[in-house]
């Protein structure tokens, strides 16, 4: 398959229907729902929405189902990008070529926003009606869980805490997995879950998510040393400008490709535990390794 073809595809109809579920600007308080679109369509590759279609359609072919979640997933991602961003945080000023949304819209608008964003999501899961109550009830609780204190919020806690400081590579370890690796892993988890897959694909599933999560984390990792600001979007060097500890930094460039590399691997290899088609998830590997953006 020609996945640079799917995944344009999916990201073209992931944008459609966050397009229709989101709030319009023509409605008051106009402001903060175009503050919440802005960020959303600002850019980005959709791969969070994009794993959950995967992942559904390995078990059941009709992905529009899962759309509601999948569409949540992004909306998710983007109030913690949002939040990321912040002067309080990262301190970014561009973000997928745009200025951030603290700078177009100021810090207290921009959080109010991502707010709106975050809850906004669960709401969409919640009024799905696609799925038995069950499945419902299972993957919001996993994707609530992705999202906080034992996901991205325990995850973004660390990071900041450690800048500047020396850290081992478990917690280094810790901080990807969770600020990144959760809601990929959610991601993966959900889409299967939804369709029906048994307990035993959904292990494999969780285990192939927790590698690629890693993998992804460590070629952004990557990408801030030696990305082009103009492909990345955003600026470089940041990891370093805050004294962040990364693979890089620990490893250098060459061994930490070397380890994106063998990470992938073990990803596919619970693929191939899995006795159906695959390949979809498994091309998606192989991209997010060799991306350049």
């Amino acid at each position: 398959m020609n996945i640079k073809s799917y995944l344009k595809d999916k990201k073209k109809e992931v944008d459609e229907y966050l397009d229709n579920l989101l709030p319009k600007t023509n409605k008051f308080p106009a402001q903060l729902h175009e503050a919440m679109r802005y960020t959303i369509f600002a850019g980005g590759k959709r791969v969070r929405p994009i794993l959950c279609i995967a992942s559904f359609q390995i078990f059941d072919s009709n992905y529009k189902k899962v759309l509601p979640f999948a569409s949540a997933l992004e909306i998710i991602h983007t109030y913690s990008l949002i939040h990321d961003d912040l002067p309080a945080m990262d301190n970014d000023s561009l973000r997928r070529g745009k200025p951030t949304n603290h700078k177009v819209y100021g810090e207290a608008k921009a959080i109010l926003a991502a707010d709106a964003l975050l809850t906004f999501a669960f709401q969409t899961m919640a009024e799905s009606s696609n799925f038995e109550d069950r499945l419902i009830k299972k993957a919001i609780f996993n994707i609530a869980k992705s999202s906080g204190y034992s996901g991205i919020v325990g995850g973004q806690f660390v990071d900041i805490d450690m800048e500047g400081k020396d850290i081992d590579l478990p917690t280094l370890e810790y901080i990807h997995t969770h600020k990144t690796g959760e809601l990929i892993k959610t991601s993966v988890y959900s889409g299967a879950l939804l369709a029906g897959a048994k307990d035993e694909d959904l292990d494999n599933l969780l285990k192939y998510a927790k590698w690629l999560g890693l993998t992804f984390q460590i070629v952004d990792d990557i990408l801030d040393e030696i990305g082009d600001k103009e492909e990345l979007g955003k600026n470089p060097g940041k990891d370093n400008h805050y004294n962040k500890f990364t693979y890089p930094s620990i490893y250098g460039i060459k061994k930490s490709k070397k380890i994106a590399e063998e990470y992938t691997q073990k990803s596919k290899n619970y693929l191939a535990k899995i006795n159906a088609d695959t390949s979809i998830l498994n091309e998606i590997s192989n991209f997010l390794l060799e991306r350049t953006y």
